[in-house]
C-alpha cells in the first residue's frame, strides 16, 4: 500500500510543474453574473416560483487578464467613513502585510494580504505618500487593480509623536498591571500598534 502511495505522489508531483506554467499562462475568463447551477437546481425543485436572488448576481462579472501588463497600477484604499484614494494610477505601492512589507507593482499576481499595524506608503513618480494603517486587506487583482481596505488609516506626517510616545508608556503600564486576559490582549495590542505607530515616525 505504501509503495503504491509512493508512486501517486511521484506521478503527481511530476504533473504539477505543467499545470502550474498552464495556470500561470492561461486567460482567466470572466465569471458569470448568475450562479446557473443553483437556478436549474431550484427549477427542479420548485419550478413554479422564481429563484431568489443571490450574492453572486449582485457581483460584477471580473475583467479579463490583459495580455501585455500595463505601465500603472490602479488603487482604491478605502475606509469605513471615507474613500482615501479612488481608481487611482500609480507606480507601486507598499503595503503592511503580516507576512512582511509587500511592494503591489503593476502585472502582480492576483493576492489577498491581511494588514498590519504599519506603513501604507504609495508611489506616483518621486512623490510618495505614506500612511499609518491600523488593520485590514490588501486585494491585488490580476488585471492589476489593488483595492486596499483599511480599519483606520492617517497620514504618517500628521501624526504627534508626543502622543504616540504617551500612548506607548501607557499601554506598557497597563499591560505590566492587567490581571486578567481581556486586559491583557487589549494592553498588548495598545502595545504593538503604538510600537508601530512610534517606528513609523523614526523610520
Amino acid at each position: 500500500m505504501l509503495r503504491h502511495a509512493a508512486r501517486l505522489l511521484v506521478s503527481r508531483t511530476a504533473a504539477a510543474p505543467t499545470a502550474r506554467r498552464a495556470l500561470a499562462t492561461a486567460e482567466v475568463p470572466a465569471e458569470a453574473a448568475e450562479d446557473s447551477t443553483f437556478v436549474e437546481a431550484w427549477k427542479k425543485v420548485a419550478p413554479n416560483i422564481e429563484p431568489p436572488t443571490t450574492p453572486l448576481s449582485l457581483m460584477q462579472p471580473r475583467p479579463p487578464t490583459p495580455a501585455t501588463i500595463p505601465t500603472k497600477l490602479t488603487v482604491n484604499f478605502v475606509l469605513p467613513y471615507k474613500s482615501e484614494i479612488a481608481n487611482k494610477e500609480v507606480d507601486m505601492v507598499i503595503v503592511p502585510a503580516t507576512t512582511g512589507q509587500m511592494g503591489v507593482l503593476p502585472g502582480h499576481v492576483a493576492t489577498i494580504a491581511e494588514l498590519k499595524p504599519g506603513v501604507l506608503s504609495v508611489h506616483e513618480g518621486n512623490d510618495v505618500t505614506k500612511y499609518f494603517v491600523s488593520s485590514g486587506f490588501a486585494f491585488v487583482h490580476a488585471n492589476s487593480i489593488a483595492d486596499i481596505v483599511a480599519v483606520e488609516a492617517v497620514p504618517v506626517d500628521q501624526i504627534d509623536p508626543a502622543l504616540v510616545q504617551k500612548g506607548l508608556a501607557d499601554f506598557t503600564a497597563k499591560l505590566g498591571s492587567a490581571s486578567t486576559d481581556l486586559e491583557k490582549a487589549e494592553a498588548q495590542i495598545g502595545v504593538d500598534v503604538h510600537s508601530a505607530l512610534n517606528a513609523a515616525l523614526t523610520g
